[in-house]
Formats: structure tokens, C-alpha cells, sequence
């Protein structure tokens, strides 16, 4: 995914977001050179990989199949692993209408999935066999804003602004704006893009950049190589 297209899609999924009146963290308009220069009093944010997220899954049709995220906070794993501390997480995405987010699951985070506002969120919901897998015939049930919802397999859930559904571990997944763009929430256990999303289809959770123009702000992705 060229970086000028990654600048593009940041500046246009902030402008959206500060259209439903809300406002990302200071350091989600730190340069490159800011963040390096912070880095020391900013362990924790890369430590956390809190910040601009945007994936095409390295297909490289990111209008097609890809995803906006910004990591607003995140908790330890260290905590979550001994019952107590900063065990939470929160993230924005944005869905573009009919992008695709693909069919994946979680091992330990379980989240709410939140229509923050814009059109209408569509979640596909498949269960798990006995071993956890994918299941093209298991359904299961979710919590929509904490009532009962039984799914059938491949069954599509439409969540209207303001709604939300709760997923557990081995809830698969997929969702898509149907109708127009969505501003969607998440919160969450901890959250850890690197080893804890299992797709359908092997995938990869961040995309591969070609750096065509300097970037706007560094991904989280970007952090390791960029800041040390």
C-alpha cells in the first residue's frame, strides 16, 4: 500500500471523525521527527502500539477489502494475565461502504462492536466447531446492547447507529458498511493486532508499504523501524 494513499486515508478518516464531534489524542498529530524526538515519555504509547492503524491485509485493494483503525488506549497483558490492572482497550474504525473487514476471530480479547454513527454496520457471524475453528455450520448467540440474540451460520447482523454486539472468542466475523461509510467503536480486552487475530483466510493483519512520499504520522506498524 503506497504511503501517499496512507496520508490520504488518514486525513480523510480524521475529518469524519471530528464530523461526529470527536477529537483523537494529541499524539495522533505528532510527525515522525515529533515521535521520534518523544519517544522516552512515549514509551508507553508504542509499547501499547496505540495510534494509526490502516490495512489493505497486504492484498492490496484496500477499497475492496481493507480497514481504518486508531488504538485510543490499551491495556497490559501482564495485567490481564493476573486478573487486575489495565485489562481494556479502545480503538475507532471506520468501514467504507462495502469494504470489507474479513472473516476472523479472536483468542483471548472479546469486544463490543459499536455503530458510533454514519450507515449501517453489517456483521457476518459464524461459530466454532468443538475445537474452536471455523464453522460454516454452527451458529451461536451475541449480546446486542445486552439482549440475547441467537445467529444462525453466516447469519448477517445489521447494527443501526447507536447499536452495538458483543463478541466473544471464537464469535467469527466480518463486517462492512452497507449503504455509506461508518464510524464504528470498539471496546475491548487488551488488545494485541500482532498475534491475536485468526482469519478464515491466511492473511496478513498489516499492510506492506512502499514509501512513494514521507510520511503524514507513523503507523503502528511503523514503530519498530522507525523508533526503536
Amino acid at each position: 500500500m503506497k504511503r501517499s494513499r496512507i496520508n490520504e486515508v488518514m486525513a480523510a478518516a480524521e475529518e469524519m471523525i471530528r464530523s461526529y464531534g470527536f477529537t483523537l489524542p494529541p499524539f495522533a498529530r505528532w510527525t515522525p521527527d515529533e515521535f521520534r524526538a518523544r519517544r522516552a515519555e512515549a514509551r508507553a504509547v508504542i509499547d501499547a502500539r496505540m495510534g494509526w492503524d490502516i490495512t489493505d491485509y497486504g492484498q492490496g485493494d484496500f477499497d475492496r477489502l481493507g480497514l481504518f483503525l486508531f488504538t485510543l488506549r490499551n491495556g497490559r497483558l501482564a495485567d490481564l494475565k493476573r486478573g487486575g490492572g489495565m485489562c481494556y482497550a479502545e480503538k475507532l474504525l471506520i468501514s467504507r461502504k462495502d469494504q470489507l473487514s474479513p472473516c476472523h476471530t479472536h483468542i483471548v480479547k472479546a469486544e463490543d462492536i459499536i455503530n458510533r454513527g454514519g450507515a449501517t454496520l453489517a456483521v457476518r457471524l459464524n461459530g466454532s466447531d468443538a475445537e474452536g475453528r471455523f464453522s460454516k455450520t454452527a451458529g451461536g448467540t451475541v449480546l446486542c446492547d445486552g439482549v440475547a440474540r441467537p445467529f444462525g451460520p453466516g447469519e448477517v447482523l445489521r447494527l443501526g447507529p447507536g447499536e452495538s454486539v458483543t463478541l466473544m472468542p471464537g464469535d467469527w466475523h466480518a463486517f462492512w458498511g452497507e449503504g455509506g461509510d461508518v464510524l464504528i467503536g470498539e471496546v475491548s480486552t487488551v488488545n494485541d493486532d500482532v498475534t491475536d487475530n485468526i482469519f478464515v483466510t491466511p492473511l496478513g493483519r498489516f499492510a506492506d508499504v512502499e514509501e512513494d512520499v514521507a510520511p503524514t504520522h507513523l503507523l503502528v506498524s511503523d514503530y519498530d523501524r522507525w523508533l526503536g
